[in-house]
């Protein structure tokens, strides 16, 4: 009978590892902490105070999100200090569409075998989306689980939490007809539609991540891993200045999925995609995969990132503001009544 003695490391689980990683992880999220931190990453949970002054009837808004197959990007460029970015970007994004303004975010990273700089490359990526969205990192977990991932990869997911006053909660309940939507420039594909990417660019086309594609500019890796514009500062101040009746991020699903989340059900988008300064990228796959026009906008975000519905007495002035503050934005369409919940006029 054999009497050796098993350890955990032989299972396949490194403590030492995870011990390096929470090491070298600690100066990326000491970065992100703002003055409602009231504990010290290592404890069971993040602790943070709101600041109860700030607000009549505070409410909390919170929302969750992975990166999904854009990891497969990163690992084939062995690039990760971007992807964490994009686990923010995606959440934040998100719970700002009720005009949450956000507190403070938890990460999930599992992988089969844990790698302490990678590790510490993607919370990297992740206290540098907590900066921008001004979130504190309060928390997180690194799971290392020998057999379930593939070597050399691993996940992502993330959840935050923000708060907004319940009178100024946008639920997109005041917009009416005639209301103008104004789009704000995503950064490029964002994190969506990924699995489509891949099977035209790399399955079929047989495109290599470190090929310079000319009208890009750039290597196709470096434009498909460009992370996820964070909306947070240029929409929250549009919140503090003008009646921002709806919000959509435009994520999974496209225009057609996600613009009509914000609109009361008798009420249509109509979108002039003419005046959408859609980016290279977008060209490239549609035009390599053959895909129909409305498929794009029904999987693809075609260069808006994030939508408002602002009343036509203020839409104009929304977009001069932003625009002078070296925001761009433009008006891409108005609310209608007509049949179907969108409608895009090409």
């Amino acid at each position: 009978m054999d009497n050796k003695k098993l350890t955990y490391k032989e299972a396949g689980v490194d403590v030492e590892a995870g011990y390096e990683s929470v090491k070298l992880m600690k100066q990326y999220v000491k970065k992100t902490f703002t003055d409602g931190v009231v504990s010290d990453i290592g404890n069971f949970g993040g602790l943070f105070s709101i600041d109860k002054d700030a607000y009549d009837e505070p409410i909390l808004v919170s929302g969750t999100d992975g990166v999904g197959t854009k990891l497969k990007i990163a690992f084939m460029m062995d690039k990760h200090d971007t992807i964490g970015e994009d686990c923010v970007a995606m959440c934040v994004n998100d719970i700002l569409c009720q005009g949450a303004k956000p507190l403070f975010f938890l990460d999930y990273i599992a992988t089969g075998k844990l790698e302490p700089e990678k590790a510490s490359s993607i919370v990297k990526g992740i206290s540098n989306g907590c900066i921008k969205a001004g979130a504190a990192l309060i928390g997180g977990e690194t799971a290392e689980m020998p057999g379930f991932y593939n070597d050399g990869e691993y996940d992502v997911a993330g959840f935050a939490v923000g708060i907004v006053d319940k009178n100024n909660i946008i639920d997109g309940s005041s917009i009416e007809e005639e209301d103008v939507l104004i789009g704000l420039p995503s950064s490029g594909l964002h994190s969506n539609g990924f699995s489509l990417v891949r099977k035209v660019l790399f399955d079929i086309k047989k495109y290599k991540v470190n090929e310079h594609i000319e009208e890009l500019g750039k290597t196709l890796g470096e434009e498909l891993l460009t992370p996820t514009r964070i909306y947070v500062d240029p929409v929250y101040d549009i919140i503090r200045k003008f009646n921002v009746k709806g919000i959509s991020h435009i994520t999974g699903g496209g225009f057609n999925e996600n613009i009509p989340r914000m609109l009361p059900n008798e009420l249509t988008a109509k979108i002039n995609t003419k005046v959408i300064e859609v980016p290279p990228i977008f060209q490239l796959i549609k035009k390599e995969g053959n895909i129909d026009i409305d498929e794009m906008y029904s999987t693809f975000n075609m260069g808006i990132g994030l939508v408002m519905a602002i009343g036509k007495d203020q839409a104009y002035n929304v977009v001069e503001y932003l625009n002078k503050k070296g925001q761009k934005s433009y008006v891409i369409g108005e609310i209608v009544k007509e049949e179907g919940a969108i409608v895009l006029c090409h």
